[in-house]
């Protein structure tokens, strides 16, 4: 049976108490895991350690940890802590960023950026491994110590969140999780031989790989079109205007016109044109919106491709808490 976890939007919440007791609802309803992006607004360590500490059953993930803004010791660091804090719970969630957060709020130089996850993988895992740590990269150099606590049988499993063939199949080979967004179910199946490919190189079965797409989900009985439009909106600002690697990834799964219409209006910084130019049927390829039983049947359609493990519920921009439970109370219905 396929799982689900429910990505929270950490920043529409004006207090952690908030983000607390909405993590507490996903428990209390069934959802598998909790998780949360992490960019320039609350640091979702913190975060999800308050997370932790109120919940007691459902998984923390951090979606994601960026190599750029943490060394790959502080990273293992974090994961042992939050695996202790949390009794066993947290995964965690590692990807490339961007250039902007890299750049203009690390103050790093977004060069290598898939070499720097890989290394910073094995320097996760080395610590993991207990003993001294010594690592000799193109990115890390470091070693002659140790980490000072003792290390579980069962450290904290590595997610990455990637989108390009070369990244997934480094996430088959390296990680524990796959974690994609944007994808259409057959960009996804075609991706998904990536991570097998990935897996093969490592001498692994790509069944140990827990692959969890993201999805943004608003279900509205009593207003569906709204809920489609917002929808609408949300998607096409993350194709056009969040960075490039979204855009690019949609665009290569042969929706290059688009793409390239929903640029030209953010070029603009027309978000009405923007939302006007992304078509019914790509938006249901990449969402699922509208009433219950849309969403239902569009989340059915990921959750039957082979490999896919979970499902993860993103909510959609501008929606209240009150749509957000109904969402969430669809979803597991």
């Amino acid at each position: 049976m396929t799982a689900h976890d429910l990505v929270l939007r950490v920043s529409d919440h004006d207090t952690l108490d908030s983000v607390a007791d909405q993590a507490r609802l996903a428990e209390d309803l069934g959802f598998d895991r909790v998780s949360a992006g992490e960019t320039t607004g609350r640091d979702m360590v913190t975060t999800f350690a308050v997370v932790g500490e109120r919940t007691d059953t459902v998984g923390v993930s951090t979606d994601v940890l960026s190599p750029f803004g943490r060394a790959p010791t502080v990273l293992a660091q974090t994961a042992l802590t939050m695996h202790e804090a949390t009794g066993g719970r947290f995964r965690l969630g590692l990807g490339t960023s961007s250039p902007a957060i890299a750049e203009r709020w690390h103050g790093a130089t977004f060069d290598r950026p898939l070499r720097r996850l890989r290394e910073t993988i094995d320097v996760v895992n080395a610590v993991y491994e207990g003993g001294r740590v010594s690592y000799d990269g193109d990115v890390f150099d470091l070693g002659g110590l140790s980490y000072e606590r003792p290390v579980p049988d069962d450290p904290p499993p590595i997610d990455v969140a990637a989108l390009g063939p070369k990244a997934v199949e480094l996430a088959g080979r390296f990680a524990d999780g796959w974690v994609p967004q944007l994808f259409t179910p057959d960009g996804l199946r075609d991706r998904l031989g990536d991570l097998e490919r990935g897996a093969d190189l490592g001498d692994r079965s790509p069944d140990d790989v827990r692959v969890a797409p993201l999805i943004r989900c608003f279900a509205s009985e009593d207003d569906p079109a709204a809920a489609r439009e917002a929808t609408r909106s949300m998607v096409a600002f993350l194709m056009g205007a969040y960075g490039p690697f979204y855009g690019d990834s949609v665009a290569e799964q042969g929706y290059e016109d688009v793409v390239a219409e929903v640029r030209s209006a953010w070029d603009d910084r027309d978000t009405e044109a923007m939302a006007a130019a992304l078509p019914d049927d790509l938006l249901d390829e990449l969402a699922a919106c509208g009433t219950p039983e849309d969403v239902r049947e569009r989340l059915d359609s990921f959750a039957a491709i082979d490999g896919v493990d979970a499902i993860r519920v993103g909510f959609v921009r501008g929606a209240s808490r009150e749509q957000e439970r109904e969402t969430m109370e669809a979803v597991l219905a």
